[in-house]
């Protein structure tokens, strides 16, 4: 038996997505089919649009799903049908980072989240006619009607949280408000900056004030959102094209240093600026640096005890993290919807050419109207 659904389908590097219908899998023993409600457009997913990361194609994209569970295999405990779930990034369960709650650094995180297939290899998507799409993106491939997940990865969140705002929590705002609640664990009274407040960096502004940090910095140059950031909890705003130095515009507001840092645009020049900027035993984490992107800091700028970290997810156990971030949301600590625009899964590749252009700081796709 399978599951008929509609997808968007990338087919080739760089162009448009294009809708086809296509049969989904029953779920094996320890799958979940998810009707879909709504999902969010990732930075990643437009990585893999460009073939910067060399997920095959074609494939159906989308990590950042949330939806109503249909059908669980046998072997799933942890959902059932009826329940409202975010999906989330997958992973093995079985090696080492997984059995100690990193789950995000698992021993083989390309295969489970970018390899278009099960771990075992083989795709649960299937068409009548022509090459047979990819699917498995994060175990979940939510550019479509239905997805076919994992129990690892399918989060279950309160009927009374509207899922097209719990969406971009699966990743986006996870890894965000994961790097500063979990990864660096900025603890209150802390001093912290972020450079870039797109979608990550607003969860981490967000994150920052939650965790009573007593200065937060945001740094970025388009205007409206450093007001955003402002907004929702930000101490301090910069504009790098604003000023002459940025280090020493950092160590202006804190003349120590500041103890946390976050990247999450990727330039070369956050990396300078930022680990000049840390105060001794200052922490600089990044989300964004690629391999060949010529990010290279002097060792020598790190004898006070300062250090880099490499942050994927937010080094966050999604079921834990996604149902803290919902509670905090529910209370006004949170408030995703200011981040957010929506869009009719119809129209896919402009809410694509919208995040891409910065009008929209995080596009959700809807598959069927609110209410």
């Amino acid at each position: 038996m399978t599951t008929s659904a509609r997808a968007a389908v990338l087919e080739t590097q760089d162009g448009p997505f294009e809708f086809r219908d296509i049969e989904i899998e029953d779920p094996r023993p320890d799958e979940v089919l998810v009707r879909m409600v709504a999902t969010g457009i990732c930075a990643t997913d437009a990585h893999v649009r460009a073939q910067r990361m060399a997920t095959p194609l074609p494939v159906v994209l989308g990590h950042e799903g949330a939806g109503v569970v249909e059908r669980v295999g046998a072997a799933v405990t942890t959902v059932e049908p009826g329940d409202h779930v975010v999906l989330s990034y997958h992973s093995c369960g079985r090696c080492k980072p997984c059995m100690s709650a990193h789950a995000a650094y698992c021993d083989n995180i390309w295969a489970a989240n970018f390899a278009g297939a099960r771990l075992d290899g083989s795709n649960g998507l299937h068409v009548a006619h022509g090459a047979e799409p990819h699917g498995h993106f994060f175990g979940q491939s939510s550019f479509s009607t239905h997805a076919l997940t994992h129990q690892r990865n399918t989060i279950k969140v309160p009927h009374d949280l509207p899922l097209d705002v719990m969406a971009p929590l699966g990743c986006g705002l996870q890894t965000g408000a994961g790097a500063v609640l979990k990864a660096l664990a900025v603890p209150a009274g802390a001093s912290f900056a972020v450079f870039g407040v797109g979608a990550v960096g607003l969860a981490a502004v967000m994150a920052a004030r939650v965790a009573r940090a007593t200065t937060v910095v945001a740094v970025d140059v388009d205007a409206g959102r450093l007001e955003l950031a402002r907004d929702l909890g930000a101490t301090h705003i910069l504009d790098p094209g604003q000023v002459e130095d940025l280090t020493g515009a950092l160590r202006a507001i804190e003349e120590r240093g500041l103890e946390y840092v976050l990247d999450t645009s990727g330039r070369t020049e956050n990396l300078d600026a930022g680990v000049g900027a840390l105060a001794p035993l200052g922490r600089f984490g990044f989300v964004a640096f690629h391999e060949g992107a010529g990010a290279m800091i002097d060792a020598g700028r790190l004898t006070l005890g300062q250090s880099l970290q490499g942050i994927i997810q937010g080094d966050a156990v999604s079921s834990l993290l996604i149902n803290d971030l919902a509670q905090l949301h529910r209370a006004g600590r949170f408030p995703i919807d200011r981040l957010l625009s929506f869009y009719d899964f119809s129209d896919i590749n402009t809410a694509f050419e919208d995040a891409g252009s910065g009008r929209a700081t995080k596009a959700i796709l809807r598959f069927t109207a609110p209410g």
